[in-house]
C-alpha cells in the first residue's frame, strides 16, 4: 500500500507543480550559472547508491568546500537558492525519485556515504526501508544549519550529535512506522514549512 500511494502522490505531485517547476527552472538559470538541478550520491535501501535530484540552490561546485550548509546565509548558496531552501522547493524533484523507487515520500533522510560509514551495525537498520523526502528527524532539526552556525566545528558537531539524534529518532521510525503515521508526518511537514 505504500508504494502504491508513493507513486500515485508523485505521479500526481509532479504534474500538479509542473508549472512551479518551470518558473523555479528559470529563476534559477537567470540567477545563476549551472544546471537546474543537482544531483548527490546518496545511499538508500540496502545500503545501495542512488542520485538524488534536487534544485540547485548553491554555485557550481560548492559542495566541494563541504557538504554542510551552516547558518542561514551561507555565502555559498546563490540569492534564489536562499527562498527556495527556505521554503523547501529545492526538495520537490525528489518527487522523481519517489516515482523511480529511489525513495518514498517518508522515510529517513537520506546520507551521503562519507556520513553513512561512521554508522554502527545497529544505526544500519535504518537502511532497511526506503529512505524518504521527510521524516520526523527533518521535521525536527529544520534549522539545524542555524544550530551548526554556532557551533565551532559544524562537521564534528554533526556527527556526534546531531546525526546521533536522528538515527535514534529514524531507528524508531523503522521499529514501528505504518501508512496512517506517514499521512500524519506528510501533515505534519506542511505545517513546519507554512511556520518557517
Amino acid at each position: 500500500m505504500k508504494r502504491l500511494f508513493d507513486i500515485v502522490a508523485s505521479f500526481c505531485g509532479l504534474i500538479i507543480l509542473s508549472p512551479l517547476f518551470i518558473i523555479l527552472a528559470i529563476w534559477i538559470k537567470i540567477d545563476s550559472k549551472g544546471p537546474v538541478f543537482y544531483k548527490q550520491i546518496r545511499v538508500g535501501r540496502s545500503n545501495k547508491n542512488f542520485y538524488l535530484f534536487k534544485f540547485r540552490s548553491m554555485r557550481v561546485g560548492a559542495d566541494k568546500a563541504g557538504l554542510i550548509t551552516v547558518g542561514g546565509r551561507d555565502p555559498r548558496v546563490t540569492s534564489s537558492g536562499y527562498y527556495i531552501r527556505k521554503y523547501k522547493l529545492d526538495e520537490f524533484p525528489q518527487l522523481i525519485n519517489v516515482f523511480k523507487g529511489d525513495m518514498s515520500l517518508v522515510g529517513p533522510r537520506p546520507e551521503v556515504r562519507k556520513y553513512v560509514d561512521f554508522y554502527t551495525d545497529e544505526q544500519m537498520h535504518v537502511l532497511d526501508v526506503r529512505p524518504g523526502i521527510t521524516d520526523l528527524a527533518s521535521i525536527r532539526y529544520r534549522n539545524e544549519n542555524e544550530i551548526l552556525e554556532k557551533v565551532e566545528d559544524p562537521n564534528k558537531y554533526y556527527i556526534e550529535v546531531i546525526m546521533q539524534d536522528k538515527l535514534k529518532i529514524n531507528l524508531k521510525y523503522v521499529e514501528n512506522h505504518s501508512f496512517w503515521y506517514d499521512i500524519k508526518l506528510i501533515f505534519s511537514t506542511f505545517i513546519a514549512i507554512i511556520k518557517e
